[in-house]
């Protein structure tokens, strides 16, 4: 005889049992065997890990998403994403780890069923227990259930003794605990402490970064460690109002040869914008930005130097986004952080790209603005309303591991605001962390270069005499925590990001 499946929630009481137990399981009587009869449930949040280790680890886990969502799992957060060393069977290629929060109304042994088919129409065959395979997909948390039958246990058993599954399963927590479910999933534990304090015995986040796992963003053809050293962004402008150099590289000739200047001092990747964003500057059309910039994009994609380098291209078109993409570049770079044009989360999300998400209020025209320039605690509502613009392009489908985080120097911020930032950068990632510890994990960038305050301050009212104050303060963010850096300047901002690294390396080996 069929055992009988349990489900009920931890410690609901006897009415609360009787409750679960009508809501969720009907029983009957089949053939002489007793047999569960699954109804669909109420909406519940759930935690579901993500595994592959064969074919395009990447694509399998984005064809999973989407048909995660077309069969009733709509997901709202993800973790970060981890390549890892294979465990139990170790003669196997390494896996790419990640976990994802959703809303699902189907019951839990439906859900699982439905997994189980996604993963096969992906490619998965009943190969060696831990053995390699396309796509592993497993419940870690129904709501606040324990699921307890013959073919699935909820919370998952082994979720403890496992670093790969942990590390994106403490993404997807805050570490504010924001509702009652994910309180629950925090506490629930086999150790005293909950979540955080199993994560803790197991090494924590001294684990990331070594060989056995690293934390990744998917960029180009390529898994991107944003931790092994900071990138420096060389910045192009081909407009003629920018504010440091506008004019100087509208020519193909005149941008190419600029790009081929910065690549030979050191810039790792190359910013291309064809709109200013300079206070008051006047609006292009996307068809008019296009004009500009594509004869370039084409020219520098092309070019030999740009080999292992990589293309953003600054916009918050979204029809410039894609068209762009499809040129070449390989990350947006958004300095609205998707507030100027509704369609670029989606865009971005279809794109399957980094996606940089810049804090500003209002738009370059009003962001100066006395309204927008109000602030009690610049570094917290920055996170604040950052962190809200993240959670809204998540909800369109772009992965917290495919974010790049910008606090928006210079954007709708006072000179002392500026300063806040650049000397607060650890509490803006303590913030974001108390809704998300992913997002607070990912890549963060700093663009101070040559902006206004730093002549206010210096009294150098022409933008080009800004480069050692420009110096001064990539130091200052770099040590504080910041992964890229965008400059005009690459040589002398490359020597002062080499030296900051290199004190960030002897404090970690002291």
């Amino acid at each position: 005889m069929n055992s009988i499946k349990h489900l009920f929630p931890a410690n609901p009481g006897f009415s609360g049992a009787l409750k679960y137990y009508r809501a969720f399981c009907n029983f009957s009587l089949n053939s002489s065997k007793l047999r569960r009869v699954e109804v669909q449930s109420p909406e519940q949040e759930v935690v579901i890990a993500l595994g592959s280790n064969v074919g395009d680890r990447l694509h399998n886990f984005h064809e999973a998403m989407q048909l995660m969502k077309k069969s009733g799992i709509h997901i709202t957060r993800h973790g970060c994403l981890y390549e890892t060393e294979p465990a139990y069977v170790t003669d196997q290629p390494r896996f790419l780890n990640s976990a994802v929060r959703a809303v699902t109304k189907l019951g839990p042994h439906e859900l699982l069923g439905n997994l189980k088919k996604i993963e096969k129409e992906i490619g998965r065959t009943d190969g060696i227990r831990y053995g390699p395979r396309p796509i592993d997909l497993d419940i870690l948390f129904y709501g606040k259930f324990r699921v307890s039958s013959d073919i699935l246990t909820v919370p998952h058993e082994r979720i403890w003794e496992r670093p790969f599954v942990m590390a994106p399963l403490m993404d997807l927590l805050g570490s504010t605990i924001d509702n009652d479910t994910v309180g629950y999933w925090h506490s629930f534990s086999a150790h005293s402490g909950g979540l955080v304090e199993a994560w803790k015995k197991l090494g924590g986040e001294s684990l990331v970064g070594k060989e056995g796992m690293r934390r990744v963003l998917p960029i180009g053809n390529q898994l991107w460690d944003w931790s092994q050293k900071t990138s420096i962004m060389g910045i192009l402008n081909l407009t003629p109002d920018s504010f440091s150099d506008g004019g100087k590289f509208q020519s193909v000739e005149a941008a190419v040869s600029q790009v081929r200047l910065m690549i030979s001092q050191g810039a790792d990747i190359i910013d291309i914008g064809a709109q200013s964003t300079r206070p008051m500057a006047s609006k292009l059309s996307a068809e008019e930005e296009l004009h500009r910039l594509l004869p370039i994009l084409e020219a520098v994609v092309g070019m030999p130097e740009m080999e292992g380098k990589l293309i953003s291209v600054d916009t918050f078109y979204s029809e410039v986004a894609s068209e762009a993409v499809s040129k070449g570049a390989h990350l947006i770079n958004d300095i609205s952080a998707g507030q100027l044009d509704p369609n670029m989360y989606k865009v971005v999300a279809n794109l399957k790209i980094p996606y940089i998400a810049m804090h500003m209020r209002g738009d370059p025209c009003t962001m100066q603005n006395n309204e927008n320039l109000q602030y009690d605690d610049v570094c917290k509502q920055v996170a604040s309303e950052l962190y809200s613009r993240v959670g809204d392009a998540e909800l369109a489908g772009v992965p917290a591991w495919s974010i790049i985080i910008d606090p928006g120097i210079g954007f709708s911020k006072k000179t002392a605001d500026n300063l806040d930032i650049l000397m607060g950068l650890p509490t803006l990632r303590a913030e974001m962390a108390r809704k998300s510890l992913a997002v607070s994990h990912a890549p963060l960038l700093i663009g101070p270069s040559r902006k206004r305050f730093l002549g206010e301050i210096c009294s150098r009212s022409a933008a080009v005499e800004r480069d050692p104050a420009t110096v001064a303060s990539v130091t200052a963010g770099v040590l504080g925590g910041a992964n890229i850096v965008r400059v005009h300047n690459v040589r002398d901002n490359l020597d002062a990001v080499r030296l900051c690294d290199a004190m960030r390396i002897h404090r970690s080996l002291a």
